[in-house]
């Protein structure tokens, strides 16, 4: 039964934001109807976090070590035999995370859609599923690809892979969820309408995945299908390397819950989150957060002690994953331009920031567990992030590391 506009005031009013129901009256039937839905589905929760502080007092930080290339490189052979066996055992998943838009490249579609061929076509999500390849028939065996999109990407994610026939993986082996929303917040901490029938909102942040998959009712196909080890990377890497059977043995072998590939950073003031720790538990911190005794600080051999930074691609142990479920991560509010439409009903395209929205982050995870394996990769070989259209970490960029890799353009 749908909610009625009393039980929409009685669920609006503790939080002041009854202005959402201020066109209410003047709508049609069917804008009533949605405006409601909206409201019923809305978790006005993130609104408590407004009165706590808003961002969480940091710990205790301290260096963590990683496993080291020439470390990896001594037992490749037992890690990638371990990894291999399971992932023939079917335990291991992997979830790419694709709700972002290419915007910032000048392209108004999913990302993953990108092409970033120069004499033919090759688009990101074509790198990521030839990767993916590469491993499941060297293990003779595919994996279950878990793929998070957002409301405004999934049904052209879906045509998109569907009308590519997955780039030769089987279709079986996929499964689409969309990633969870929150409200967005203008300066004065009142929910923003895009129109007088619509709740201005957000996608919650890459910290949203595994909740995302709970509420998708995806939880018990890992059940049913033993999968034991989730591979979490994102859409914009294009020599991610995902299901990696060396860092999946390698994770197995350690006893950690989880493990996150690293880079040695490329100067002390690389702004890059480090895996370190925190009051003595896994943690990444940010570049910003970092002292000047923590950037400079070095250990006996002469190596950074904060010198690893993070290229989001995670393993999480699924048990301890479940765990986490009911658990609130915390919530980090981001300045930024939004659309809305005033008291007036007038469409207003700010240029400047007016805005907050919520977003949980996948680090926030890490801190969750109880150990965590930092696993270091050689950058070139794995690290070509597609961010911007042009300079660091742009297009260019990403192909000129493409072609070292020996992936033809």
């Amino acid at each position: 039964m749908a909610m009625t506009k009393n039980e929409a005031i009685c669920k609006l009013m503790p939080y002041d934001q009854l202005h959402l129901l201020h066109f209410y009256d003047k709508l049609s039937d069917s804008g009533k109807e949605q405006l409601l839905s909206q409201i019923e589905s809305l978790d006005l929760s993130v609104l408590d976090h407004l009165n706590s502080e808003a961002e969480a007092k940091r710990g205790k930080f301290e260096p963590l070590g990683a496993l080291t290339i020439e470390e990896i490189k001594d037992n490749e052979d037992k890690f990638r035999e371990i990894g291999l066996n399971a992932i023939r055992e079917g335990k291991a998943g992997c979830i790419l995370l694709a709700g972002g838009q290419g915007s910032r490249l000048g392209f108004e579609h999913p990302k993953g859609m990108f092409n970033i061929g120069v004499n033919r076509e090759l688009y990101i999500f074509e790198c990521l599923f030839r990767n993916l390849m590469e491993v499941t028939e060297e293990a003779g065996s595919f994996v279950h690809l878990f793929i998070m999109t957002s409301e405004s990407n999934d049904i052209e994610t879906r045509e998109f892979l569907e009308e590519n026939k997955f780039f030769g993986y089987s279709e079986e082996y996929v499964h689409f969820f969309v990633q969870e929303m929150a409200p967005v917040i203008d300066e004065d901490k009142k929910i923003l309408l895009t129109a007088p029938d619509a709740v201005a909102m957000s996608p919650n942040g890459n910290g949203g995945w595994f909740s995302s998959m709970n509420r998708a009712g995806l939880l018990p196909l890992l059940q049913r299908e033993n999968i034991e080890w989730l591979n979490v990377f994102a859409v914009d890497n294009v020599l991610q390397r995902m299901a990696d059977p060396v860092f999946l043995g390698a994770t197995i072998d350690s006893g950690c819950t989880c493990s996150g590939k690293v880079v040695a950073k490329a100067d002390p003031n690389e702004r890059v989150g480090v895996l370190c720790k925190e009051d003595g538990k896994p943690s990444i911190v940010e570049y910003y957060e970092m002292t000047e005794e923590m950037i400079t600080q070095r250990e006996p051999d002469g190596r950074l002690s904060y010198n690893y930074g993070v290229i989001l691609n995670y393993l999480f142990r699924t048990d301890k994953l479940m765990e986490t479920l009911g658990k609130h991560l915390p919530l980090h509010m981001a300045h930024k331009a939004m659309a809305y439409v005033d008291e007036n009903g007038v469409q207003q395209n700010p240029e400047k920031p007016n805005a907050y929205k919520f977003e949980t982050l996948v680090l926030d995870m890490i801190h969750m567990q109880d150990s965590c394996l930092a696993y270091e990769v050689l950058r070139e070989r794995e690290f070509a992030p597609v961010k911007n259209k042009t300079g660091v970490d742009s297009v260019d960029s990403a192909r000129e590391l493409l072609i070292k890799n020996g992936v033809q353009l």
